[in-house]
């Protein structure tokens, strides 16, 4: 027969008592905080002495006094059991010095709702993350208080953000994720353009030409790792976006999308593209901002190198070429900025030759293997970056 208690889940004790946050503090792996469900004034004073995080997800309420002792631990402290959050308790741990999540690590459970008066107390924490992934809604009204929230705030739990609630996030000034959006309307980006901070829009899968205009607004790096297409139209607001740009999770582009790219003034992260064709090598190649990081890139023949080599920006990236055959050396030795080749495991004497004749600073980080002679070749260039023990 099976044992009935197999699948229990694990204990929560009643209260967590000073002499078990004694215990807990000389050794923090001797007991497990988030079996707790309750938390005694006297213990949360202990607490408060602690540096480093604190996992108290059990606790399904909190008292004023307590909450005012624990906010004096620094580290991250978790309090994702709680079943809601009074203003006198939002206002104390508001004083915290460190990220403030009311959600569990993998946001299984969580606050599920905010009142407008904790928000506002809870915006008066300035030290740290704030992380409320489990509220699945979002009044305007909260937004506008959450607003006054000056450090990252993460809502990745919200499906739907409306138009006046976007507008009030814009105006935080901290890192902004909406993780769980998959979609969203026109109003809701042009209010989220206003935002001038970090933004993630990471479930976004799909990106109208009308919504990449109004993202195009944002000033600060934009995140749309999910993106599995991109229309050339889309491309081109988005070349008008001022601020780095991920669009990680594209594996495909066209000739189009990647001209439109090129157009933005910033860093472009492409790193999803595992080849890429001659022709968007050229259009990529056009890009003028900071970094062109094709990350991602694990084959590229001698042509696309070439045409990537008239690449004017600061830097581009091709961390994921593994080898480096002595074609694409040369026609990557043309490049005039910086070129980060950092997962190449060793060179030839004609690779190393060639790329000694490039200008700009080359990264070659994860080099294992160096011969005498490619290292006197190498030895030749100024401006490289090589592992600790190979330096000279």
């Amino acid at each position: 027969m099976e044992d009935s208690h197999a699948a229990s889940p694990a204990p929560i004790f009643a209260s967590l008592d000073a002499e078990t946050a004694r215990r807990f503090i000389a050794d923090p792996a001797s007991v497990k905080l988030r079996k707790f469900s309750e938390l005694q004034t006297d213990a949360a004073g202990i607490l408060g002495g602690y540096y480093g995080m604190l996992f108290l997800d059990g606790l399904t309420d909190l008292s004023a006094e307590a909450a005012e002792a624990l906010a004096w631990s620094r580290g991250s402290l978790y309090l994702g059991g709680l079943k809601s959050l009074s203003v006198e308790v939002a206002e104390a741990l508001a004083t915290h010095k460190g990220m403030l999540s009311f959600n569990d690590l993998r946001c299984r459970h969580g606050l599920t709702d905010l009142s407008v008066g904790a928000a506002k107390a809870l915006a008066g924490h300035q030290q740290g993350s704030l992380c409320l992934n489990c509220l699945k809604s979002l009044s305007a009204e909260v937004a506008d208080a959450l607003a006054g929230h000056q450090g990252g705030l993460y809502l990745d739990g919200l499906t739907d953000l409306s138009a006046e609630a976007a507008e009030a996030l814009a105006l935080g000034r901290g890192s902004l994720s909406l993780d769980g959006l998959t979609d969203l309307s026109v109003g809701a980006a042009k209010g989220l353009a206003g935002h001038r901070g970090m933004l993630t829009l990471k479930s976004l899968t799909d990106l109208s030409d009308e919504v990449a205009r109004a993202l195009a607004g944002h000033q600060e790096s934009l995140h749309l790792n999910s993106l599995t297409d991109l229309s050339a139209e889309a491309a081109e607001a988005l070349a008008g976006h001022q601020g780095s740009l991920r669009v990680n999770g594209l594996t495909d582009l066209s000739v189009g999308a990647a001209k439109g790219l090129a157009g933005h003034n910033g860093s472009v992260y492409l790193n999803g593209l595992r080849s890429i064709s001659v022709d968007v090598a050229k259009a990529l190649a056009g890009h003028k901002g900071d970094n062109l990081l094709l990350d991602g890139l694990t084959d590229l023949s001698a042509e696309a190198a070439e045409a990537l080599a008239g690449h004017t920006g600061n830097n581009l990236g091709l961390d994921s070429l593994t080898d480096l055959c002595d074609e694409v050396a040369r026609a990557l030795a043309g490049h005039g900025g910086s070129l980060t080749l950092n997962g190449l495991k060793s060179l030839s004497v004609e690779a190393a030759k060639a790329l000694s004749g490039h200008t700009g600073l080359l990264s070659l980080y994860g080099l294992t293997d160096l011969s005498d002679e490619v290292a006197a070749v190498l030895s030749r260039k100024e401006k490289i970056a090589l592992p600790f023990r190979f330096n000279r």
